[in-house]
């Protein structure tokens, strides 16, 4: 019997080695600008450098990201739409919520600005004058909390956005933007993906201004109590990873040497919700 064992034990350390013995990688879902920016690059080496955790990241729109995460397909979230947020709470999807970072929106278009962008005192004003002026206008179109931010623009502006001028990528950010620049159009996006594809767009900020384009980034650990297959330690390895102050200091200098800002900001003590 004895001569059996090894060769046994040597044929599981293989089948394990390749198959279903191997650790899981942790899966965050995620909105597709914490990833256009380059912020995720940035980051998750050292995590995973520290912890040995490999981190699987599924970039999407904010509701695609929170409806992997409801089937119980992701371990954490890190996305940006506050009502959508609060539904996933009060549904017990999430077993911690975290404000983490945040930036703000912008609205870019040609640098004629048709519209008149530029001059308008709000940012639902803003959106109205594009709108009236009937001038195209690329909408993510995705359920992203992009666009949920849009949509809360236009609705601000009483404005009902269609016809042949509003058009929808269903794309992520940086495609949508290549996508405006072509059709030398108007969209709305956040700061930090528009500075990351600048130098390959003719479209500029046109306005920026107002608590109405503010841009907050939560993070989540899905629940294991609904989900009791996640990886919630893993979560929580790297809920602890982000919100640690070498992390934060990492997230706050982001982009400031290539592009004269960083692309987001943090909050000084990032709050948990429940």
């Amino acid at each position: 019997m004895r001569r059996y064992i090894a060769p046994i034990l040597l044929l599981l350390l293989v089948v394990c080695g390749a198959t279903w013995c191997a650790p899981r990688p942790l899966i965050l879902a995620t909105t597709t600008s914490t990833y256009d920016s380059g912020l995720l690059d940035f980051i998750l080496p050292e995590l995973e450098r520290r912890t040995g955790i490999d981190v699987k990241v599924i970039a999407v729109g904010t509701g695609q990201a929170l409806e992997i995460a409801r089937r119980g397909d992701a371990d954490a979230v890190l996305v940006h739409a506050p009502d959508l947020e609060r539904e996933f709470i009060r549904q017990g999807q999430a077993a911690g919520h975290w404000r983490l970072m945040y930036n703000h929106f912008v609205i870019v278009g040609p640098a004629a600005d048709p519209a008149d962008v530029r001059a308008a005192p709000t940012a639902a004003q803003a959106m109205r004058r594009i709108g009236d002026a009937r001038v195209p206008f690329v909408s993510r179109g995705d359920e992203s909390g992009t666009h949920q931010q849009e949509l809360l623009l236009w609705r601000a502006a009483k404005t009902t956005p269609a016809g042949d001028w509003y058009l929808e990528s269903g794309s992520g950010m940086a495609a949508t933007l290549r996508l405006a620049d072509e059709k030398d159009a108007y969209t709305l996006s956040d700061i930090g993906t528009y500075l990351s594809q600048k130098g390959r767009l003719r479209l500029a900020v046109l306005y920026e201004k107002g608590d109405e384009l503010l841009n907050r980034y939560s993070l989540m650990a899905v629940s294991p109590k609904t989900h009791p297959g996640v990886n919630y330690a893993g979560a929580m390895r790297l809920v602890r990873y982000f919100l640690a102050a070498d992390t934060l200091k990492r997230i706050a200098s982001f982009g400031a040497d290539r592009f004269g800002q960083p692309l987001f900001r943090v909050y000084e003590r990032p709050s948990q919700r429940r």
